[in-house]
């Protein structure tokens, strides 16, 4: 199904940003600005695969 697969690349790329969230903050002297955009981005994929979850259903 296309939908699942969507879904399945959506969580991919969700866990991929929460590792490289991680990855920046760890860092002594880390970037806000892009630590932010990141989390945004995480955000917006988040509220996506909660609409297509909700669509399937």
């Amino acid at each position: 199904m296309a939908l699942q697969g969507h879904i399945q690349e959506l969580s991919e790329k969700h866990r991929k940003l929460e590792q490289l969230i991680e990855s920046e903050m760890a860092h002594p002297v880390w970037d806000e600005t892009r630590v932010a955009a990141l989390k945004r981005e995480k955000l917006r994929i988040k509220d996506e695969l909660e609409r297509l979850r909700t669509s399937i259903h």
